[in-house]
């Protein structure tokens, strides 16, 4: 009997033989880890709404990020909260801050160690929104003067790349050309480009202390049907300096990852946000799901669309499997 010469199942006959062809790998390389860090000494807590997270404070993340690096991921991405907020969130600047703090921890414990933090007001707002509010809406123009502070107390502070993640218009070149002119040239940008108003951000904002006390953030992350949208977005964002740019979710935006890489030649983060790793928790809890199994296909589907980096809740998961 003929067969066809080409028999798709012959490079699937082994592990050995799967791993020699595979066209997508996830490496702890391009892996950044988040981390948590509030006010207080001597924390190490468990975050209720996120298996397997914890806040910890300035003198014990120190701890956390040698194992961190002792793992081999390469970066961690850094949110505070403050104890104490205001309409402005000028804690977000504060020399003694609480992000402030905890880089200087975690450059002294782990020098090799990249420090990512993220720029945005709605963890220090008392109001929870990512910007000045006037009117009851965020005033975009005189946010973007605090976020230069916020970024520009972060570099100081000693921090290898800064994060905006507030969606204002204008902010990345308005942080470039701040740390340009205060001689942190090297500091790198990495943009939240295409931000979504998304519904999978609900445990985070419970870790983070940051849901809005009114109102929602629709007038300024993207409004999740849009795609040409998001590709202005990061256009405009390469154009005003940002040395990374990000799309965040990840795993129910794959469609924007993939047209990103093929439209831009910079490197490409995405975000594996709360809700989608709670998901997969929930599911393992409850004995639906294969945990290690659906991590790393949901990272490889992350990194086979396009991302050259991966931010998520399972980078250590992920090492260890991988080491």
């Amino acid at each position: 009997m003929s067969f066809p010469m080409n028999r798709m199942r012959r490079l699937r006959s082994s592990p050995a033989m799967r791993r020699l062809v595979r066209e997508t790998k996830v490496g702890v390389d391009n892996l950044i880890y988040p981390l948590f860090v509030r006010e207080g000494k001597g924390v190490r807590e468990p975050i209720k709404s996120m298996t397997g997270c914890f806040h910890f404070s300035p003198d014990t993340i120190g701890a956390e990020a040698a194992e961190v690096a002792s793992l081999g991921i390469p970066a961690v991405l850094l949110f505070g909260l403050p104890d104490k907020k205001d309409e402005i969130g000028s804690q977000a600047w504060a020399e003694d801050g609480v992000v402030q703090r905890a880089i200087e921890q975690i450059k002294r414990a782990a020098p090799e160690l990249l420090v990512i933090t993220d720029v945005c007001l709605c963890e220090f707002t008392s109001h929870g929104h990512c910007g000045v509010v006037k009117d009851d809406k965020v005033d975009n123009d005189s946010t973007c003067g605090l976020l230069t502070k916020m970024a520009l107390s972060h570099a100081q502070a000693g921090a290898d790349i800064v994060a905006p993640s507030d969606m204002m218009d204008g902010r990345v070149k308005c942080i470039r050309e701040t740390l340009e002119e205060n001689g942190f040239e090297n500091v790198a940008i990495m943009s939240y480009a295409a931000k979504y108003a998304s519904a999978f951000y609900g445990p985070f904002r419970d870790a983070a202390e940051s849901a809005p006390a009114f109102g929602d953030r629709r007038a300024y992350q993207m409004d999740p049907p849009n795609a040409d949208e998001a590709m202005a977005e990061i256009a405009l964002d390469i154009e005003e300096g940002a040395d990374i740019v990000m799309v965040k979710p990840a795993l129910a935006y794959l469609d924007i990852i993939y047209r990103a890489r093929q439209r831009f030649d910079c490197p490409i983060a995405a975000y594996n946000v709360s809700g989608e790793y709670m998901m997969v928790k929930s599911a393992a809890a409850a004995g639906l799901a294969d945990e290690q199994a659906v991590m790393m296909e949901v990272l490889t589907a992350i990194k086979r669309a396009g991302a050259n980096i991966i931010i998520t809740y399972w980078a250590k998961d992920v090492a260890r499997l991988l080491s």
